[in-house]
């Protein structure tokens, strides 16, 4: 994906197209249910996207990314209830928090490797789950156990991050979509990710060359949990009520890392493909099976994973570059062959 630099015209009109219909989307289609479910496919491949930081670029697995997700909501809503803050400062104050407790969760676990990690970080989350299930009052801020919160609309407008209709939420995620992928995107060609895909690769010849490499993967980390965040205020303002399973749960934190890995980690828009094709699956069968099959989903999820990991072990971003450049290259002009490793292009740097 490093050779996105290389864009041809060809391949900046078609982006712009699609977002184009993107953003028509809501014109065209009047029903609030399908806003609201292609409002929750943007939300799914921002998470994956911010998760994709600390799991696609430092090459690590974390399995407990609906913690940041939690706390963006909860320190957004408690804050409004409690003192009137606005959502908008609030989500800000909960990427910060969700920041400073990625770091100090980083500092001990970033160093274990392959299922220590895994295994870390999804304790960490469940016990961060539990902990606001039986814990109604924190100070002056009430959390309410395991009843959650509801938020009241109070006014619908854009200040107040309120809304009777549901096409404002489906236009501000997609623009905080869009902004994570533009960060990728620059995180990607600049040193910074450099050292971190060297770091996630080969870690030993990263080291040897003199990259910091657990400092780099702190960075990724913070970056993570505080974009993360934002997106849990999103879900919270838009939905309006929520509860420490629903926000915390480890089904949000599976969902996103096998979006992930089916999309393709460590590309831009690996997330992207990913979320469009596994959401609308998720919300289906949560629709159809949800009273039956509670978390049928996830098995779904985790079938198509191992077919994928069989034949496509670097996700299905791979076959559909390849597929776009053979409708779309200019005859004699050779396919994208993929990038260079992370150590020679910093080399090359």
């Amino acid at each position: 994906m490093h050779l996105l630099r290389k864009q041809n015209p060809l391949h900046l009109l078609i982006t712009a197209a699609i977002l184009a219909l993107m953003f028509l989307l809501p014109v065209v289609i009047r029903s609030s249910t399908l806003i609201l479910i292609f409002t929750l496919i943007i939300w799914s491949a921002y998470l994956t996207s911010c998760w994709n930081f600390v799991g696609g670029f430092a090459g690590v697995l974390p399995l407990g990314h609906s913690a940041f997700v939690g706390i963006g909501a909860y320190t957004s809503t408690v804050l409004f209830q409690t003192w009137g803050l606005s959502p908008w400062w609030g989500m800000l104050a909960g990427g910060v928090l969700a920041a400073l407790v990625g770091v100090i969760i980083g500092i001990p676990t970033l160093k274990m490797r392959g299922a220590y990690f895994a295994l870390a970080t999804i304790a960490i989350g469940e016990g961060l789950r539990v902990l606001v299930e039986n814990v109604k009052q924190v100070g002056p801020f009430n959390i309410n156990g395991p009843s959650g919160l509801l938020i009241q609309l109070s006014k619908s407008s854009f200040a107040h991050f309120q809304f009777v209709s549901k096409v404002p939420y489906y236009y501000i995620i997609l623009v905080m979509l869009l902004l994570v992928l533009l960060l990728t995107y620059l995180m990607m060609n600049s040193k910074i990710g450099y050292y971190l895909a060297a770091g996630g690769e080969e870690p030993e010849a990263a080291q040897a060359l003199g990259i910091k490499v657990s400092r780099y993967k702190l960075i990724a980390m913070a970056i993570s949990c505080f974009l993360t965040a934002l997106g849990g205020t999103f879900y919270a303002q838009m939905m309006l009520y929520f509860y420490p399973k629903s926000i915390f749960g480890l089904d949000l934190s599976y969902e996103i890392a096998f979006i992930a890995l089916i999309g393709g980690r460590g590309s831009i828009l690996g997330p992207v493909l990913g979320a469009m094709l596994l959401k609308p699956v998720s919300e289906l069968t949560r629709i159809y099976l949800g009273d039956t099959l509670p978390g049928m989903h996830l098995v779904i999820f985790g079938l198509v994973l191992i077919v994928v990991m069989r034949y496509q072990p670097k996700g299905l971003i791979v076959p559909a570059r390849r597929l776009f450049d053979r409708l779309f290259n200019k005859p004699g002009e050779p396919e994208d062959k993929g990038p260079k490793t992370a150590i020679a292009a910093s080399e090359a740097d």
